[in-house]
């Protein structure tokens, strides 16, 4: 009894503190992610208030977190939608590959790491933000832009990409052989081609069993299937979020819109758990030392980014403004890259790769949303002077 009533205090006083960090994040303007980083660091190791009984159930909570991000980002494609999207912009996607994997596999190399933590730090710095850039598209009203649909398509060629990298990475953190690694690249690319092809062919009897007129019922659905599923896909050696993500692909319609709504309260929580667990994992006392190696890596990425939303928008023919829209876009940093970072502690891969990208990612889900509402009078600036140039070029 006296352990369940220190688990309730504990997991009570964690949510209500986040509830106040994201009330600030929300009056400042920013991403609460860094607060929620920073409320685990207080909390963790090293913090200012370990907790003592609840960090099993916030890991838990954690897991659960993961699945449902992924779940929910799953709803905003289907799957003809997704093959469009990767037909129309692969080399704009290998080209966000080579640029934004390539500063954390040579920070990780340079710095003496080994070949598997910089494999891990390519992942870290490659993978964008899905819930933070759209929350920044949705914020600033640049949803119906025409760099839109390019972000978004990277987004989705970065998501498909981590289908294939997290079990590649997984193996090499287990020190698996190389034909056991292919194995697992194999199995995870086949389980994903076969949710696809089900999910084209097949999606409807998917929605017509899980679709209900109960709000009730249709959560359970929904969140029992894409649990079931990642826990399939985890056997399989494929990431369990990877499952999720491809449970929501295969909803489309109302049917994925309800889905979401009813969603998105669960998942804001455990999401903001997810991201707590992974500061209770890494002693403050780690990150200053790093401060100045992440401030660099983070100034590093945000170039590669920028000049992979120009080269993109420049592609699908938009306008200078809008292609710095797109890049700006990009920055933000959170989910997959503090995912991976766990994976890559877990395993024990290096010591100082946590706290590393602990910093990276509070430096860039914070400036990535700010960068954004500081720069907007500027492409409003540029938007303006390029319309009275063409108007002036017209007469």
């Amino acid at each position: 009894m006296e352990h369940t009533a220190i688990l309730f205090l504990e997991f009570g006083a964690v949510l209500l503190a986040l509830g106040v960090l994201g009330a600030l994040a929300l009056r400042a303007g920013i991403s609460p992610i860094p607060l929620y980083l920073i409320a685990g660091l207080a909390f963790g190791t090293g913090g200012i208030l370990p907790l003592a009984t609840s960090e099993e159930f916030i890991g838990t909570g954690a897991e659960l977190g993961v699945i449902l991000l992924l779940l929910t980002l799953g709803l905003e494609y289907n799957a003809d939608e997704l093959v469009t999207s990767l037909k129309g912009n692969a080399r704009a996607g290998v080209v966000d590959l080579v640029l934004n994997a390539t500063p954390g596999a040579v920070c990780a190399l340079l710095l003496g790491w080994g070949p598997v933590a910089a494999v891990a730090m390519a992942g870290v710095t490659y993978a964008t933000s899905s819930g933070i850039t759209a929350k920044v598209l949705s914020d600033l009203g640049w949803i119906g832009n025409r760099e839109t649909p390019v972000v978004l398509s990277l987004l989705v060629f970065e998501d498909l990409t981590m289908a294939v990298y997290l079990p590649l990475l997984t193996a090499m953190l287990a020190g698996v052989s190389l034909a056991s690694g292919a194995m697992s690249v194999g199995i995870a690319l086949a389980t994903v081609g076969v949710v696809l092809v089900f999910a084209l062919r097949y999606g409807r009897w998917i929605e017509a069993f899980v679709a209900s007129p109960n709000s009730e019922v249709l959560l359970l659905k929904v969140v029992g299937l894409a649990l079931l599923v990642a826990g399939i896909a985890q056997q399989l050696q494929v990431s369990a979020a990877v499952g999720a993500f491809l449970v929501g692909i295969a909803l489309s319609g109302e049917l994925a819109e309800d889905a979401q709504a009813l969603l998105a309260p669960l998942r804001d929580l455990f999401a903001a758990v997810f991201f707590v667990f992974f500061g209770l994992q890494t002693d403050p006392a780690k990150i200053l030392p790093v401060a100045g190696l992440a401030a660099a890596l983070a100034l590093a990425s945000m170039l590669t980014k920028l000049a992979t939303g120009a080269y993109a928008a420049r592609r699908a023919g938009i306008a200078p403004a809008g292609r710095m829209r797109a890049g700006i876009a990009l920055i933000p940093r959170g989910e997959f890259n503090i995912v991976i970072a766990g994976l890559a502690v877990a395993a024990g891969a290096h010591p100082d790769l946590g706290p590393l990208a602990a910093a990276y990612v509070l430096i860039l889900a914070a400036f990535g949303p700010l960068a954004a509402r500081l720069v907007q009078p500027l492409l409003t600036a540029i938007a303006n002077r390029g319309a009275e140039s063409a108007g002036r070029a017209g007469r």
